[in-house]
């Protein structure tokens, strides 16, 4: 079984993931941030990965500790449950349209992190939520799920749509990512030989 489960604590937050790659989407995402707790179902929903999270953060002070601690500890978790990429498709990209809104997003599995992000907010805030802290969950992300991620917005102007495009198009790729090539399920896909 392709699963993990990371638990993070620090002075600022606390937070537990539990994933597994093979799912069908199931979800159930606690994280005292409403929007983020929407975002983070569309991800697994749109992965087929499921994915629990509970979080417990320093919201007297905003949500960015807790947006991106939970980013660093579902990256950890997505290479725990990876292993060594044996049989996966390693790449994938995904246009995604929601409304006025589409993002176009393209990874690689490679355990290089690099996040190309071309997403511009015409608003700061979604509700309660900082719109900035999308990047910040991104890129904790690719960090520490050793993702190449390139996220490039192509058209949007309601910043909801805009971020939903950009987790759902994220989704869609990862799903695509970590599934096993069944031309090659039993080689890692680098000419390397090791990811």
């Amino acid at each position: 079984m392709r699963t993990a489960t990371i638990t993070r604590q620090t002075a600022e937050t606390e937070i537990t993931v539990k994933i597994n790659l093979d799912g069908t989407g199931q979800y159930d995402n606690q994280t005292g941030v409403g929007f983020f707790d929407h975002m983070l179902d569309q991800l697994s929903r749109h992965s087929l990965i499921d994915m629990t999270v509970r979080a417990k953060g320093d919201y007297h002070i905003d949500d960015h500790h807790t947006v991106e601690d939970t980013g660093i500890a579902i990256g950890q978790a997505l290479t725990a449950a990876l292993g060594d990429k044996k049989g996966i498709n390693r790449y994938a990209d995904c246009h995604l349209a929601m409304d006025d809104a589409q993002v176009r997003c393209a990874l690689d599995l490679s355990a290089r992190p690099y996040l190309i992000w071309n997403v511009a907010f015409a608003a700061q805030k979604i509700g309660t939520f900082d719109t900035e802290l999308v990047r910040e969950f991104f890129q904790a992300l690719s960090t520490h799920g050793g993702i190449t991620l390139h996220v490039d917005q192509i058209h949007g102007f309601n910043a909801h749509h805009v971020a939903e495009a950009a987790f759902k198009s994220v989704a869609r790729a990862l799903r695509t990512a970590v599934e096993t090539d069944p031309r090659k399920a039993d080689a890692i896909p680098s000419t390397k030989g090791a990811l």
